[in-house]
């Protein structure tokens, strides 16, 4: 998309939310920031990945070159940057993988190792594995299927890369059960872990709650976040992940 107010202003783990076929959907759908310009002949563009799931992607699919879309954005909180120079491990999951090349692309300006595991259903699942490769330090991939990389899950393989690489942070988008393992896995650990949770974000500016997370209070007690507003980035071990639905 040409939309330079919004490359001019994002940052890793935002996300945009857009207007879909508006004659018969309401809600907008939300989309994580894959990358931006804001240099050269592509300056001013925004982009984000999405798949075909239902009528609003579909419609998606169909917008031709020069179509206007009505989108809001930049919206929600961004991945924080380490304080400290420490390797940084970013963790995706199917779709949820294409923010981490953003976020990569911020953390090597800022002279950080960057490390990453992509996991998929299969193969040709994967997200951008050239792109992946040229941007990373190393890349893992694992597979459901094992028909490319290490067949299991992206929590099969993050302890031993994890040390491999010296990781001093975690980073995540996802499935929620996947962000869940995520999270408690690099707890274990004793990697701090920010994750970017995928929730139905229909407003974008926190006025219809259709996107709450419970997070764990310092008393115990429960608040119930919405992601549009308080995340979509998270503190994985503030997350009650047995509380989401």
């Amino acid at each position: 998309m040409a939309a330079p107010d919004v490359a001019e202003r994002a940052l890793p783990g935002q996300f945009v939310d857009v207007a879909v076929d508006t004659t018969n959907t309401l809600l907008r759908r939300p989309f994580s920031i894959y990358r931006t310009s804001r240099q050269g002949p592509w300056a001013g563009t925004v982009e984000f990945v999405f798949d075909v799931k239902g009528p609003g992607t579909r419609w998606l699919s169909e917008r031709d070159t020069h179509d206007a879309l009505d989108i809001v954005g930049p919206l929600g909180s961004a991945f924080p940057i380490p304080q400290q120079r420490v390797p940084c491990l970013l963790v995706g999951g199917g779709y949820g993988t294409a923010p981490m090349f953003f976020l990569a692309e911020e953390l090597r300006g800022r002279g950080l190792r960057v490390d990453m595991i992509a996991g998929a259903r299969s193969s040709d699942r994967i997200f951008n594995a050239i792109e992946a490769k040229r941007i990373t330090a190393s890349v893992t991939f694992t597979t459901d299927d094992g028909s490319a990389g290490e067949q299991g899950q992206v929590t099969d393989v993050l302890e031993d890369v994890a040390r491999r690489c010296g990781s001093g942070v975690v980073y995540a988008c996802g499935p929620m059960p996947m962000l869940r393992a995520v999270g408690e896995l690099a707890g274990s650990l004793g990697l701090p872990c920010q994750v970017a949770v995928e929730e139905l974000m229909g407003c974008g500016v926190g006025v219809c709650w259709t996107c709450v997370v419970p997070i764990r209070q310092k008393d115990g007690s429960l608040k119930m976040k919405r992601s549009c507003l308080d995340g979509p980035v998270f503190n994985a071990a503030k997350v009650a992940w047995e509380a989401c639905t």
